[in-house]
């Protein structure tokens, strides 16, 4: 098995949120994309596909609509988004990322997790990110590689990887292409369903814990994931 499809089993190892969470952080993202690039579907590219993301996610249909609908108004909350970097027990590391609207209140939150869990700190901007890679990868049901290679070509978009296994094809991505790779796949094939879909930080190099580290580790992501303002928990850790 190829890189994309070790990426992508990462990325599904990652710790989720509730669902009562993945409500609240998708409202909050559709809120803000819907402000910076206009609360129209069809001329914000990016808002299109993620309410797509968040219908797949299970997000209520009125959920999706009042949170587009904020951002077509005027004023509203003002969310910033701020991303940690962190070291947790063992050779354990750990991005996390937020959606806030009080930048001291998260902070605050996010060290006092890493603290109590496992007696750790914060680390400096760029003391993790560097053995992470950013990248987008989208997995739909097909077979042909050369054809969807081929047409994402033909769109300008020149992926990272392409893989097929088991009637499913993972494309790995640069983030800058990922919507506009969604936009020629679902122009070339209507009707297409994601499998998987995810923009987003993962480890280069995997490690496993044991024991006590595994357990520390293990307090650390829930005390991160009950934090209302974070929206995502990257890590190099193989669960």
């Amino acid at each position: 098995m190829g890189r994309a499809y070790e990426v992508r089993k990462a990325s599904i190892q990652k710790n989720g949120a509730a669902k009562t969470k993945i409500y609240t952080t998708y409202a909050k993202k559709l809120y803000l994309v819907g402000k910076r690039g206009g609360a129209s579907l069809e001329g914000n590219s990016e808002l299109k596909h993620l309410a797509a993301q968040a219908k797949r996610e299970g997000v209520p249909a009125d959920i999706i609509k009042r949170a587009i609908e904020k951002a077509a108004g005027i004023g509203g909350e003002d969310y910033t988004e701020v991303t940690y970097e962190g070291f947790g027990p063992g050779a354990s590391t750990l991005i996390v990322k937020t959606l806030t609207d009080n930048v001291n209140r998260t902070v605050s939150l996010v060290r006092e997790a890493f603290k109590k869990s496992a007696n750790k700190q914060l680390g400096v901007t760029g003391s993790v990110t560097y053995m992470y890679d950013y990248l987008a990868i989208i997995t739909f049901k097909g077979n042909d590689e050369e054809e969807v290679f081929n047409n994402l070509l033909e769109a300008g978009i020149e992926p990272i990887d392409i893989e097929s296994e088991n009637d499913e094809i993972t494309v790995t991505l640069k983030p800058s292409d990922h919507n506009k790779a969604k936009d020629a796949l679902e122009k070339c094939y209507p009707g297409i369903e994601y499998i998987f879909d995810e923009e987003g930080m993962f480890a280069k190099d995997k490690i496993t814990l044991e024991g006590e580290d595994l357990e520390k580790f293990n307090l650390l992501l829930d005390f991160l994931n009950n934090i209302d303002d974070v929206t995502d928990v990257y890590h190099n850790v193989e669960l």
